[in-house]
């Protein structure tokens, strides 16, 4: 189940492929056969009602296109195959979520009876909401830029963006406005490979963390990665916090005011009218 809805499911079983794979020397050269058994989650019903190909996933497209992948390529893992396929699928065809995919490999060098070996691999489209601040430099431009290589990553689409909004600096006050916003970003990359990709074009950017909350070229956060609740050294989801920042909450509820923070079970939208009253009171 994907955001609340339930997804149908087109499976392929034991796909019979003849390829190249393996650590050893002689199974990239001689090669040997492969099973692959893929189930494909969309959402099929319309397809159903209009009894309408172009409304699903073409199975025998699929098939032909695992079968080309993997004579195409030459991996020494069949984990390393199995990930490839997997992301490859999602790539070709946007009308899958998610794939669980099965590498088999009945022909494995094994001095014992045996039926195959085989890796299992889960893949699928998350959204991620990521919060967006600038407060040096051609601002606008830094933002622009940030945009563009996120969009450029093969692996991650950029869904929407807020308008963008002129605020004070939090914390370490004494440093230029900020202008803030936020972006839904749709992406295969788990949250720790998304968070090393924010920080890749934040270097990239010229981003300098030599004061805590300080002035920066371009800061990007993840606020929240689909409904995940995650706590460790290096990630915190969703953002610590996040409820008591307003250019955090306002840009982000243009976007996305109906998606409920997993840990306050509010809606953004709710925890932005309650911090707005909020500070409305204060003196």
């Amino acid at each position: 189940m994907i955001g609340g809805i339930g997804l149908d499911k087109i499976c392929i079983e034991d796909l019979e492929i003849y390829a190249r794979h393996g650590v050893y020397p002689e199974e990239n050269k001689l090669g040997q056969k492969f099973l692959i058994c893929a189930q494909l989650f969309v959402d099929a019903r319309k397809a159903a009602r209009q009894d309408d190909l172009q409304l699903s996933v073409n199975y025998g497209e699929v098939c032909y296109y695992l079968k080309e992948l993997m004579e195409q390529h030459t991996f020494r893992l069949i984990e390393t195959a199995a990930d490839f396929l997997a992301q490859e699928i999602l790539l070709k065809f946007p009308l899958v979520q998610r794939v669980v995919l099965e590498l088999k490999k009945p022909n494995a060098p094994i001095m014992l009876p045996f039926s195959y070996v085989s890796v299992a691999v889960e893949r699928q489209w998350h959204t991620v909401y990521v919060g967006v601040g600038s407060n040096m430099g051609n601002r606008e431009l830094y933002i622009r830029t940030a945009m563009q290589l996120l969009d450029e990553q093969r692996d991650c689409q950029l869904m929407k963006a807020s308008n963008w909004f002129v605020t004070a600096p939090y914390g370490y006050t004494d440093q230029p406005e900020f202008i803030n916003g936020c972006l839904q970003v749709r992406t295969l990359q788990s949250p720790e490979e998304f968070l090393d990709t924010l920080h890749a074009i934040e270097q990239h950017l010229g981003r300098e963390r030599t004061v805590h909350w300080g002035p920066r070229t371009i800061d990007l956060d993840i606020l929240l990665y689909d409904d995940a609740v995650i706590n460790t050294e290096n990630l915190i989801i969703p953002h610590i916090d996040m409820q008591n920042r307003l250019f955090v909450l306002k840009p982000l509820d243009e976007i996305a005011g109906f998606v409920r923070h997993p840990l306050l079970q509010q809606t953004i939208h709710q925890l932005c009218v309650q911090l707005e009253s909020q500070l409305k009171e204060e003196p």
